[in-house]
C-alpha cells in the first residue's frame, strides 16, 4: 500500500456490498510540484473536491469502506485513465486519435485546473509523469479493484459510489431556465454503469434527506464509472456530484457555517446507501439483471 496515494478508512466489520471511494478529494500538495507551477498555492486547488471525503465519512461506521485520495486531482486526476497522457503538458508523449478531454488539458496528468487557467510554465519529463502514475495512480486504482473484488466475493455483487462535488456555477449553466437546480447530479452513464434498480435506491437515499436530484446532466460519470460499472457482471458504479456550494465558501476553499450540519445530514445518507448493499436487507438487488 502506498500511503501518499490514498487513505483507506475500514470498518471493523465490512456488511455492506457498497464501497465509497473519493478520488478527487486530495489536497497533499507535493512541494516541487508548487514550485513547477505558474499558481500560487489557493488558485491550484479550484479542481479539488475540497472536504468530500469528510463529507462521506460515515461510511466505516455503517459498515462500507471509503477510499480517499491524499494526492491532488492537479498532480495525477485518478478519474482518467492512465493512457490519457497530454503531449502538450508532457515531453514525449504521444496520443493516437482525438481525446477531447486532453485536447481540453484534462488528462491524467492535468495541463490546467478550474477555468482553463494553466498549471505549469513549460512541460514536464515523460519520466515524471509516469513515475506519478506509478506513485499515485497505480496504488489507488488496484487498491479500488481490490475492494470492488472483496465485495462481490462475498456479497455476490459490488456498489461503487464515486463521490465528488461540482461547482455551482457548472450546475446553473445546465439547468434549463424556469427549471429547479439540482442540489445532486447522480451519473450512471446513461445507464450504462448501473442497474436502474440501483440508481433509484441511491436517488431514493438523498430525496429522503430533501436534496433535489438530477441525473447525467452535466456529469454522466468519467473513467471511473466507466472503467469499474459492470452491472450485468454485478458491479455498479454510481457517480455523486454534490453543489460546493451547499456546505462550502467555494472562492475561499473553506467550509462553510453549515459545513458541521451538512455533514451530519450526508451521514444518514451516506447510513442509507449502506443499507442498499445489505445481504439481509430487502433493498439488495440482484447481482446481474
Amino acid at each position: 500500500m502506498s500511503q501518499s496515494a490514498y487513505r483507506l478508512h475500514m470498518p471493523r466489520q465490512v456488511d455492506t456490498s457498497v464501497v465509497f471511494s473519493s478520488p478527487h478529494s486530495g489536497c497533499d500538495y507535493p512541494w516541487a510540484f508548487l514550485t513547477q507551477s505558474v499558481l500560487d498555492e489557493h488558485v491550484i486547488r479550484s479542481s479539488e473536491d475540497a472536504f468530500v471525503d469528510q463529507l462521506f465519512s460515515k461510511a466505516p461506521e455503517v459498515g462500507a469502506p471509503l477510499l480517499a485520495a491524499t494526492a491532488p486531482r492537479a498532480y495525477v486526476d485518478l478519474n482518467r485513465d492512465a493512457a490519457e497522457l497530454d503531449p502538450a503538458v508532457i515531453e514525449g508523449a504521444r496520443v493516437s486519435g482525438q481525446n477531447p478531454r486532453i485536447s481540453s488539458g484534462l488528462g491524467v496528468i492535468p495541463r490546467v485546473v478550474a477555468n482553463g487557467r494553466a498549471i505549469y510554465r513549460g512541460k514536464i519529463p515523460l519520466s515524471e509523469a509516469k513515475a506519478r502514475l506509478d506513485r499515485i495512480w497505480h496504488p489507488y486504482h488496484d487498491q479500488l479493484r481490490t475492494l470492488l473484488a472483496q465485495a462481490q466475493a462475498q456479497f455476490g455483487q459490488a456498489i461503487l459510489i464515486d463521490c465528488h462535488s461540482m461547482p455551482r456555477d457548472a450546475i446553473e449553466t445546465a439547468t434549463a431556465a424556469g427549471r429547479p437546480r439540482p442540489d445532486v447530479v447522480l451519473g450512471d452513464r446513461f445507464g450504462a454503469s448501473a442497474s436502474a434498480e440501483v440508481v433509484a435506491q441511491v436517488e431514493d437515499a438523498f430525496r429522503a434527506a430533501g436534496f433535489r436530484v438530477g441525473r447525467n446532466t452535466p456529469f454522466a460519470g468519467a473513467y471511473i464509472a466507466q472503467r469499474y460499472g459492470r452491472p450485468l457482471q454485478g458491479c455498479h458504479a454510481v457517480q455523486v456530484e454534490i453543489d460546493r456550494s451547499l456546505y462550502m465558501d467555494e472562492a475561499a476553499i473553506r467550509p462553510n457555517a453549515g459545513f458541521a450540519d451538512f455533514r451530519r445530514l450526508m451521514g444518514g445518507v451516506v447510513a442509507d446507501i449502506a443499507r442498499i448493499g445489505r445481504a439481509d436487507g430487502a433493498a439488495m438487488p440482484l447481482a446481474a439483471e
